[in-house]
């Protein structure tokens, strides 16, 4: 078995793209000219969708106290139609409004990683007087019960609390979308990984270059000056890609790593460790990717202290705005040739078997994975290319 360096020996490193570093491995050098219109369309991706950007659309869509219309390239369309399926699959678990909720708990902009003071509606003062000596046990645990029950009450966090949510505030017409208040949009359940799909597309679009390029003479290349001019070829590619009987051997052979999600399309398999969320030096498993998307999530890559009882990390709830506790790790495998977008769909379902079982995701998405819940036990679908070691 040959190893990822020998097959695919030449890597391609954007190390600030979406905040984790973007790693691209191919057979052959990337051209100075993909170079520049992958790196300028990540800097167009972001200076659209990242909320952590004060200059992006979506930080124009949080500061817009009345709301507005809001015109995004037309390639965001795909991506607001996948977020419209999570949200069906879902019942609202996973929802882009729930950019809300990080910032109130501390996952904002600056990362300041302090929870706001209406977040939970409460002063945590009221806790020291329900363990007060001058109760017995029983008065003591009636008192606290009824401060927990007035403070849910005024919690601001989740759609059940007031938070604005995908299907009711805002309005979408293609890649337009409407909205009446503000609304703080967070695209990190399958962000990075449509971008992961999108570069893809640019990098079967290069081969294209290439080739026409030998058959003629050389054109001028200034498309990274405008990006979204790019992705309409992009798109196409992953489309053809994914439809049945296309196969994957016209698609150049790469690895794209975005901070652990990945897009694969080799010729020899490759194993990868499944990363043991309570040890980052320790693995709970492996797993084998050919011609697929594969995409992981855990708490434990972004958590930040405790509010109100619970550990507050990214991966929430959006129906109540609160981080999910009983789930510690999901990997998900997604075939390439299943969808056009792979990883956008990996990455998606990676956060969304954190609220929502499995078998209800099957219904609407083809995907297998395993899952290894707070307690240290395991599952896994049958076709998951891989095996979790449980205690």
């Amino acid at each position: 078995m040959t190893t990822l360096a020998e097959q695919l020996p030449h890597v391609a490193a954007f190390p600030h793209a979406l905040g984790t570093g973007l790693l691209i491995h191919t057979e052959h050098p990337l051209s100075e000219a993909a170079r520049g219109r992958i790196g300028s369309f990540i800097e167009r991706y972001e200076s659209v969708l990242s909320r952590f950007r004060e200059d992006s659309t979506v930080a124009r869509m949080r500061a817009a106290r009345h709301g507005g219309t809001f015109v995004f390239p037309d390639w965001c369309a795909d991506l607001f139609d996948l977020h419209d399926r999570l949200f069906t699959a879902t019942g609202g678990a996973i929802d882009p409004c729930v950019g809300e909720d990080l910032i109130r708990l501390g996952y904002d902009a600056s990362y300041s990683f302090v929870v706001s003071p209406d977040a939970f509606g409460y002063d945590s003062s009221d806790d020291a007087f329900v363990r007060s000596d001058t109760l017995d046990t029983a008065a003591a645990q009636h008192f606290g019960d009824a401060i927990r029950t007035k403070a849910e009450r005024e919690w601001h966090l989740g759609a059940i609390h007031g938070r604005a949510a995908w299907v009711n505030d805002v309005t979408r017409n293609g890649a337009t979308l409407v909205t009446h208040r503000a609304v703080a949009l967070d695209f990190g359940s399958c962000g990075k990984g449509y971008l992961v799909d999108m570069i893809a597309g640019l990098l079967a679009d290069d081969i294209d270059r290439v080739d026409e390029a030998n058959r003629s003479q050389p054109t001028s290349m200034a498309a990274h000056d405008h990006p979204d001019s790019e992705i309409s070829p992009a798109l196409e590619r992953r489309q053809t890609a994914a439809t049945p009987g296309a196969g994957q051997c016209s698609n150049p052979n790469y690895v794209i790593d975005a901070g652990g999600d990945l897009l694969v399309n080799i010729a020899e398999p490759l194993t990868i460790a499944l990363e043991d969320p309570s040890d980052a030096s320790r693995a709970v498993g492996t797993a084998e990717l050919r011609h697929s998307a594969f995409c992981a999530s855990a708490p434990s890559r972004r958590h930040w202290g405790e509010a109100a009882g619970h550990q507050l990390h990214h991966l929430l709830n959006a129906i109540d705005g609160l981080p999910v506790d009983d789930v510690a790790a999901t990997w998900v495998a997604v075939s390439a040739a299943s969808s056009a977008y792979p990883t956008a769909v990996a990455d998606g379902l990676a956060t969304a078997l954190f609220t929502t079982p499995a078998s209800r995701l099957s219904h609407c998405f083809d995907f297998n994975c395993a899952i290894l819940n707070a307690d240290r036990t395991a599952t896994q679908s049958e076709g998951f290319p891989g095996n979790v070691f449980t205690r």
